[in-house]
């Protein structure tokens, strides 16, 4: 739940929201990139915050990682530089790397392409007791696939990708979808930086160039991306991604409301406490 301050007729008035309630998709009506829609509006609040979401995210992941009856699936989605590296390093680093699954999706290998699209995705979703996080996803078959025209029947992929999470929820696995929302302006200033500084070489690739050129067929993509798969079981979330210290805190609060709602529990002892408490205390060999 995070607290806004706002003044109405003069007053000031706290006001609740969820940020899972503000920052759902709502198809046509996509944010500023650069806005702030809930929660800090400066650098120095999110940063701030960011322990506290950590130290509760390091609770909540604990308890669903001793119930192990449930599991989480972070999806990660955007342009190229939108930052889905940044925000794992930012987010995944505030759990514990024990009840973690990352999987990041590049293009297909050779075995990979002799199964359906799923059949790479399936192998690497996260267990009951496990966060999972994905670098891309089952939706590059509906964006990539889609823009460069590589399978005829990519339209068909939508329902099979909502009939795919539907049976994610049924089996226990909460999936969190985020859009990484960058401007056009914003990815050049960031692909700028890599090429201007020789210890980000490694971070560009010639063909983000060329995905560049294509901007508009890719947020068609993404927009039928958004008002086609955003479910009642996997609704998208749009994170305004040109702030990084935002997007950061967004994708964190989104984790943590998540297993707020989840409320996991640590199973009850299987044995005597008190018994074993005498055992340790009275009779320890090694007393």
């Amino acid at each position: 739940m995070e607290t806004c301050v706002k003044r109405v007729s003069g007053r000031r008035t706290t006001l609740r929201y969820m940020v899972r309630d503000v920052l759902r998709v709502r198809p046509g009506d996509l944010p500023d990139p650069r806005s702030t829609p809930v929660g800090p509006t400066s650098k120095q609040a999110a940063r701030a915050a960011l322990p506290a979401i950590g130290a509760r995210l390091a609770e909540l992941q604990e308890a669903l990682y001793a119930e192990a009856t449930r599991g989480v699936l972070l999806v990660l989605q955007g342009m190229d530089t939108s930052g889905k590296g940044g925000t794992i390093k930012h987010v995944a680093g505030l759990l514990n790397p024990l009840g973690l699954r990352i999987a990041s999706f590049k293009s297909p290998t050779r075995e990979e392409r002799r199964h359906d699209f799923l059949w790479r995705i399936r192998k690497q979703v996260p267990v009951p007791g496990q966060i999972g996080v994905f670098d891309r996803s089952h939706y590059e078959d509906v964006l990539i696939v889609r823009v460069e025209n590589l399978a005829p029947d990519w339209e068909a992929r939508y329902s099979t990708i909502n009939a795919f999470e539907a049976e994610l929820a049924d089996s226990g696995i909460t999936v969190i979808k985020c859009f990484l929302h960058i401007s056009p302006r914003e990815q050049k200033k960031r692909l700028l930086d890599r090429l201007n500084d020789p210890s980000k070489h490694w971070k560009y690739n010639p063909a983000d160039l060329a995905a560049r050129a294509k901007w508009s067929a890719y947020q068609e993509a993404y927009a039928a991306v958004l008002a086609r798969c955003s479910t009642p079981a996997a609704p998208w979330y749009v994170i305004p991604a040109d702030r990084k210290w935002y997007r950061n805190w967004a994708v964190a609060s989104l984790l943590l409301e998540t297993l707020e709602a989840l409320a996991p529990q640590p199973p009850r002892a299987d044995f005597d406490v008190q018994s074993e408490l005498t055992r340790l205390t009275e009779h320890d060999p090694l007393a």
